[in-house]
């Protein structure tokens, strides 16, 4: 695609406010691909101006009506998915595979059920003599990260469209081609102007001018758990509502009974897909000590087919990619065993980083504690039920993780018993209906589904 020079607001392409521009670049090959406008303060305003002007009508708009419009948005995706993907590769690194099942199928399904929410969800409840109102919360500001740039924006604008709320988009700075994808397929699907509205811009500039700004009503934020304390903040001081999806460190608890082989390969598949830039990667994969020793011959195998360049895609930027080989460098200061890969960078050109693999690593270390994202596994041994349990608990984080066990009721029951958002049982498969979102430290509330919807909803009762 051609990138715009200018912003969407009101409906129609506008030129930006200032001067200034973010370089878009391929992490395949470094190479400069696309310029955008580097949003400001006035730049927000308007949005959010345009945004505050459409809301009343959208709020009014029937249910049924919203959800023909996210229904042709959609359709626009499912029609320009092959640019979709090839943009996705181009600023964000990931194979073209990758970009075609899920950067441009998953949001795909993840619209479609917001069009079959809006038309089903009872917008009106009642309880006792009181009729229950659920109600839009207004303007969202929804701030995206780049590791899924289409999912993220999808799992926020269509949620919001779907209770009558108006949205402005700033997207991460390094994958904005694809958010002015989004923008371009918004205005072929007919939504009303001034009811989704983007921004490109700088996360400290044009981001906190969007948290702070008085008029937006709520912000919805995907990110870091550091610049999520940040717009919490900047939120709470002024009362308005937020939705943060933050970081993660999510554990892979393979029971004793469980079939070894098959936990193990599919865990370092999942840590390796989207080359590890995933908040809910398993990357901490927990083995029972008798089993210990063939788990890292497994992983060692597994991941030796993850090849840079071919199955495995770049990390998005210069600076993940040091991040990234920083960690892998700790991680062997701290004692840990390189069992693959490793703090070299296996291309030439390109952000790549080598396909990784930790054995005896301890819960303290660094690289079991903190957030890597990159395509690095830890394997930590435990004694019993209740080490793996302390260990898999035992971080600031709660976003997902996983359990695997001969018997489906032995995993349930550990799964019970994790402090975190989201677990997938024996491989379990990804759910568009199901509610995503961390305990502790990696956030508040809720995405997908009714209970997504439901962030963007506000209660007013009628006593009767």
């Amino acid at each position: 695609m051609k990138a715009h020079d200018g912003m969407y607001i009101g409906g129609q392409w506008r030129p930006a406010r200032g001067p200034d521009t973010i370089a878009v670049v391929n992490p395949a090959d470094e190479q400069v691909i696309a310029h955008v406008p580097a949003g400001t303060a006035d730049d927000v305003d308007d949005a959010v101006r345009a945004a505050r002007g459409a809301l009343p009508g959208w709020a009014a708009t029937p249910p049924a009506e919203r959800a023909a419009r996210i229904a042709a948005l959609r359709d626009v995706l499912v029609a320009r998915a092959d640019e979709i993907a090839e943009t996705v590769t181009a600023e964000l690194g990931s194979p073209l595979q990758l970009s075609q099942t899920v950067h441009a199928g998953v949001p795909v399904l993840v619209a479609g059920s917001y069009a079959e929410l809006a038309a089903s969800y009872s917008f009106e409840e009642k309880a006792g003599n009181s009729t229950v109102l659920l109600e839009p919360v207004g303007v969202v500001g929804a701030i995206t990260p780049w590791n899924y740039p289409l999912h993220q924006v999808v799992a926020k604008v269509a949620p919001a469209l779907a209770a009558g709320c108006t949205v402005v988009l700033k997207p991460a700075e390094d994958t904005p081609l694809t958010a002015q994808l989004f923008a371009e397929a918004v205005d072929e699907a007919g939504l009303p102007a001034g009811v989704f509205n983007l921004v490109t811009g700088l996360g400290p500039v044009a981001g906190q001018a969007l948290a702070a700004h008085e008029d937006v009503d709520l912000v919805s934020f995907t990110g870091s758990t550091a610049i999520g304390r940040q717009i919490g903040a900047t939120a709470g001081g002024a009362v308005k509502r937020v939705a943060l999806e933050l970081g993660g460190k999510s554990a892979n608890v393979i029971l004793p009974s469980a079939d070894l082989a098959k936990a193990v390969k599919v865990g370092i598949a999942n840590v390796m897909s989207n080359s590890g830039q995933t908040c809910s990667a398993w990357t901490r994969m927990l083995v029972h000590k008798d089993q210990y020793d063939e788990a890292v011959a497994l992983a060692r195998a597994a991941v030796a087919k993850y090849v840079p360049g071919e199955r495995i895609g770049p990390l998005v930027s210069a600076k993940q990619q040091q991040r990234v080989r920083g960690y892998i460098e700790k991680g062997i200061a701290e004692g840990a065993r390189l069992v693959a890969g490793g703090p070299e960078a296996p291309l030439e050109t390109g952000y790549y980083v080598s396909p990784t693999v930790f054995a005896d690593v301890t819960p303290e270390m660094t690289i079991a504690q903190e957030e890597i994202f990159g395509p690095v596994v830890s394997l930590i041994k435990y004694e019993d039920e209740d080490d793996a349990l302390r260990i898999a608990n035992g971080t600031v984080y709660g976003l997902a993780g996983a359990v695997w066990a001969a018997d489906e009721a032995e995993a349930v029951a550990f799964a019970r018993r994790m402090d975190t958002g989201q677990v997938d049982i024996n491989g379990g498969r990804f759910n568009p209906l199901a509610p995503f979102g961390g305990y502790k430290q990696s956030g508040v509330g809720r995405e997908l589904g009714a209970h997504g919807l439901s962030e963007y909803l506000q209660t007013k009762s009628l006593q009767f």
